[in-house]
């Protein structure tokens, strides 16, 4: 049979008639006919097409340890926050994005510690509760925190001015499923504009600020693990996230406290910022444990 358009899909299609592995077979066959079909759409000259695959190419060669463009290509165009909303459960908080800058382990820290290593700025606490659907706690529950400082930094991004892991903390909560921890209220901010995805939202007319938030992942035994935000209530771009992560449910009151005796709780001098957020997580499904 001749490669035709008409012909095309049909072909390639029937390529994968072979693979074993029916999950990969119904991909590669669904991915085909959609990207054939969009080929046919947009009917690409041979020089737009050579610039695709060299934005690919450099959005690859912008990858490394500390930097992921293809996650960053992903949240610009709405995919990461898709895949993270179909897959999402209506028991548990909300899940948003994992974001570019989770590329280096979080060191293990104890609670009310301060992942702020600086020092800078006027304390912020952020505390809450991990618990079930039906309000129980869940002790032992694995937070993985990671933030940007007050000007919108990440530690990966200033090594020669954060230490490593500044904004990050691995946190485990009490037995009654208690979190607390010191930081600084972070930022707004823009994503990384130096690569081809910044140049793609140039072309495009799109802005690439973040709102402030602070990221977390809750993991515990039997429950769905969750990769979340918690988003700073009333600043900017909370209604226009890059990325669209922002859901109501996660946007949270960073308040000023004037409470002596919470303060001396948590180890800071009043006043201070202190943010509640208290995640739920669901069962974990059927079939994978």
């Amino acid at each position: 049979m001749d490669f035709t358009v008409e012909t095309a899909t049909d072909a390639v299609v029937d390529s994968f008639r072979e693979t074993k592995d029916q999950r990969l077979r119904q991909i590669m066959e669904s991915l085909t006919r959609h990207l054939h079909d969009f080929v046919r759409d947009i009917e690409p000259t041979l020089e737009e097409w050579e610039a695709a695959i060299g934005f690919l190419t450099e959005v690859g060669h912008k990858c490394d340890d500390t930097r992921q463009e293809f996650v960053l290509l992903s949240d610009v165009l709405g995919v990461s926050m898709l895949v993270e909303t179909m897959n999402g459960s209506e028991e548990g908080t909300e899940s948003t994005v994992l974001g570019p800058f989770h590329m280096t382990e979080s060191p293990r820290r104890e609670l009310g510690d301060s992942i702020d290593l600086l020092g800078t700025g006027r304390p912020c606490v952020v505390s809450g509760r991990v618990l079930a659907a039906d309000g129980t706690p869940l002790p032992d529950t694995e937070l993985d925190v990671w933030q940007c400082n007050e000007e919108g930094f990440y530690d990966v991004q200033q090594p020669d001015v954060q230490p490593p892991g500044n904004g990050r903390g691995l946190f485990r909560t009490d037995g009654e499923g208690r979190f607390w921890f010191r930081t600084v209220v972070p930022s707004h901010y823009p994503i990384p504009t130096d690569g081809p995805v910044g140049r793609l939202l140039q072309a495009t007319g799109r802005h690439p600020y973040r709102p402030a938030h602070i990221h977390f992942i809750a993991n515990a035994d039997g429950r769905r693990a969750v990769t979340t935000h918690t988003f700073v209530a009333g600043g900017p771009y909370i209604d226009s996230d890059a990325v669209f992560a922002v859901k109501s449910g996660l946007i949270t009151e960073f308040s000023e406290s004037h409470e002596e005796q919470d303060a001396e709780r948590f180890g800071v001098t009043a006043p201070f910022t202190h943010a509640r957020f208290d995640m739920v997580l669901a069962p974990e499904a059927e079939g994978t444990r």
